[in-house]
């Protein structure tokens, strides 16, 4: 939008992919402004009690790490794991603090649209040429408009749970007793205790913030002996998870899937799978769960439910906009397919950029963990090298917005069974035309000349990957972008 190259490119959200916008901006020479609905890095700040899976190094964007190394900042030690609340105090609040940032940011700042200046969806004459208007309401409640030339859309969905309903939807009695309901990760060792210890707690979710409530709830018991946990997943069963959501490459994450599998065994921990709730009623002090576990009925008295079943994008400020959004994920058409759980399973995603992420809507970009849509395992490293090539596009440069400046190590097994592990050990599914390959990378191996992808041979342990892999966001805990 030439045009308008005087005006600030819209940046929405002041998570680490926000930020990391803003850094790239400041890179580029480029005016902005950020708008936080809350304070900087709140969503990291309400799971800030959980330990990310990543070391330092891969959670510092490098435009911003330059930044920070202009001033007296010392940077972690890049071997630690940081939990979130170290990752607000020792890498967020320092770069928002910076004058170039600080200048440019809006806190309690929630925005409530995105339009095109005196155009509605319908409106097409000129649309390109016009404006975007940013429709926003600060802490008072007053209304503002603010005219941009680009939107950058790294709001997030950390404050846009997914309801237990198989559908999509609360099941009856989900939301009249929500008093009762705690949503993602609570922190049940620390400031929500109290409301945990001694209690019998439904843990629903099959993800790594499920896990991570269900073994947090353990821990509780040495001291609150009555403590008891149930863990529902909606799909599959323990050797589902063993196979592939649990037994990741990464430290952090395979110490967790081995705690969870041997708190099922011994009976700490009691897994039901797969389970569909049906209705909550509340019966004097206590929550009765009416499920069908595996096509029978089940009841289960519980006295609190946590629900990890994943998150979704909240695309209500943005129905004025021209998006082509993927009808099942919701993400943009062309990043779905590479994200897709029903495609695929694996935690890797390969690094993309500006192509995967442009709508109908010119210089509009949804990035970081909205622009997964409902697809979960999320990574970090991808929402920055998302930014990059998207300000890159913004600024002129084409040739560096297409150029992939990342490589991601691998993150980990794909979650298939282990017959299916056996028969293929890596991604892509069964071969579609050569009987002779073992998968569609292996075919497509082959087809080029080389003697295949390796994989296939049988398995009898957790594939390993050669390189840790980066933060995984969304089902398990990591940084919301």
């Amino acid at each position: 939008m030439t045009k308008h190259v005087n005006l600030p490119v819209a940046v929405i959200g002041g998570g680490p992919v926000g930020l990391a916008a803003a850094a790239r901006l400041v890179e580029r020479n480029l005016p902005f402004v950020i708008f936080e609905k809350g304070q900087v890095g709140a969503s990291v700040a309400d799971w800030g009690h959980v330990r990310v899976f990543s070391p330092w190094r891969y959670n510092i964007d490098a435009a911003a790490g330059k930044l920070l190394a202009s001033v007296d900042w010392k940077r972690p030690d890049e071997d630690d794991l940081p939990t979130g609340a170290e990752l607000v105090r020792d890498y967020l609040k320092p770069l928002a603090a910076l004058p170039v940032i600080a200048s440019a940011l809006h806190t309690n700042a929630r925005v409530e649209a995105v339009v095109r200046q005196d155009r509605s969806r319908i409106g097409s004459e000129g649309r390109s040429d016009a404006p975007f208007v940013l429709v926003w309401r600060d802490a008072e409640g007053k209304q503002h408009r603010t005219l941009a030339r680009a939107v950058v859309d790294a709001s997030g969905t950390w404050d846009q749970p997914n309801p237990m309903g198989l559908d999509g939807l609360p099941v009856p009695g989900e939301v009249e007793n929500g008093d009762r309901i705690a949503y993602g990760i609570p922190d049940v060792t620390g400031a929500d205790r109290a409301c945990y210890a001694g209690q019998h707690t439904l843990v629903i979710g099959a993800g790594h913030s499920a896990i991570n409530a269900a073994l947090d709830l353990m821990d509780l018991q040495p001291e609150a002996p009555s403590t008891r946990i149930s863990w529902a997943t909606r799909k599959g069963g323990i050797a589902r998870l063993l196979g592939g959501g649990l037994n990741d490459e990464l430290p952090g994450r395979g110490q967790l899937g081995l705690a969870a599998a041997e708190a099922i065994r011994s009976g700490r921990l009691k897994l039901l799978s797969p389970v569909a709730v049906r209705r909550i009623e509340r019966k004097g002090d206590l929550l009765t769960v009416e499920a069908d576990q595996d096509g029978k009925r089940l009841s289960l008295s519980v006295d609190r439910i946590i629900v990890a079943t994943g998150l979704r994008p909240d695309l209500a400020p943005l129905r004025e906009l021209r998006l082509a959004l993927d009808p099942i994920v919701e993400a943009p058409v062309a990043l779905a397919p590479l994200i897709d759980p029903n495609l695929h399973s694996c935690g890797t995603v390969p690094p993309h950029g500006v192509l995967e992420l442009e709508h109908p809507e010119k210089d509009f970009y949804i990035v970081g963990m909205k622009s997964y849509g409902r697809a979960p395992t999320f990574l970090m490293a991808t929402g920055y090298e998302q930014v990059r090539s998207v300000v890159a596009e913004i600024a002129g440069d084409y040739a560096a917005a297409r150029q992939v400046q990342l490589v991601l190590p691998e993150t980990g097994v794909c979650s298939v069974t282990p017959a299916a592990r056996i028969a293929s050990a890596c991604c892509g599914g069964p071969a579609v035309s050569n009987a002779e390959a073992c998968c569609v990378k292996d075919e497509v191996a082959k087809a080029s000349g080389s003697s295949g992808c390796g994989c296939g041979e049988a398995v009898k342990e957790p594939v390993i990957s050669r390189e840790p892999a980066v933060t995984a966001i969304t089902a398990c805990c990591a940084v919301p972008a």
